[in-house]
């Protein structure tokens, strides 16, 4: 150890330390310096190359804990962005999904719009064919009774053209507004009327679907009659005379 010397002009009122530590890469090495002021000189000494020992305040976390911190925060935001990317494929999932469902109801509401479509269509084409070949009767007795009979035939009515024909000359000889006003249908008030002088109630009671309910129509008439004649004598052929 040396002892240097140092002269000043006026001495220093109050005692100052200056410490100066350093730290080598593989060890540290404090170097302290004292000064101590005199009348005429400064005496320095001491130096030491004894370890310092660094600690740590009081209330200051520690390496370890500020790594363990930091380690922590660094999962946690990991498993954050995790969370975000599942629930934004999540969401992307659920978009797709309802685009397929969607795509779907589309697809079946197309079909079954086109399903109906053909199905009307046929209907259409179908009616259309029908009303193609059903046949234009005559609006005379030959086209009335011919009508009749097409009716009867569907029916399951019994009677032939020459029986209706037969009948109805003799009982109004062909004139669809006859009426029979002298009888004994007439003297109780139930006149018979139309081709086949049937009276309202028969009329009302042998009614044929299908045809008209006024008396006087020419196939209504005609086909009521055929009805109850076939009800009480087996077919109007088999009439003669008045029933």
């Amino acid at each position: 150890m040396s002892k240097l010397s140092f002269s000043g002009h006026s001495p220093l009122t109050k005692t100052h330390k200056f410490s100066i530590a350093g730290i080598a890469t593989l060890g540290a090495a404090a170097l302290a310096f004292t000064l101590v002021p005199g009348n005429s000189h400064a005496e320095a000494e001491t130096i030491s190359t004894a370890p310092v020992a660094f600690q740590v305040p009081a209330g200051k976390p520690q390496i370890k804990d500020v790594h363990a911190s930091v380690t922590n925060q660094l999962a946690t935001a990991d498993q954050q962005a995790k969370n975000a990317a599942a629930k934004l494929k999540a969401a992307q999932d659920a978009a797709s999904a309802k685009t397929k469902l969607d795509a779907a109801a589309k697809a079946k509401a197309e079909a079954a719009a086109k399903v109906k479509a053909e199905k009307d269509r046929a209907v259409k084409e179908a009616a259309s064919r029908a009303a193609a070949r059903k046949p234009v009767y005559a609006n005379n007795l030959d086209g009335w009774i011919r009508e009749s009979l097409a009716i009867m035939k569907a029916k399951g009515i019994p009677g032939s053209y020459e029986g209706l024909h037969r009948n109805i000359i003799r009982e109004s000889s062909g004139n669809p507004m006859a009426i029979n006003n002298w009888d004994i249908n007439a003297i109780n008030g139930i006149p018979s009327k139309g081709l086949l002088q049937v009276i309202p109630p028969t009329f009302a009671a042998y009614h044929v679907p299908g045809t008209s309910w006024n008396i006087y129509n020419p196939v209504a008439n005609i086909t009521a009659a055929a009805n109850y004649a076939a009800d009480k004598y087996g077919s109007m052929d088999n009439v003669n005379s008045a029933y």
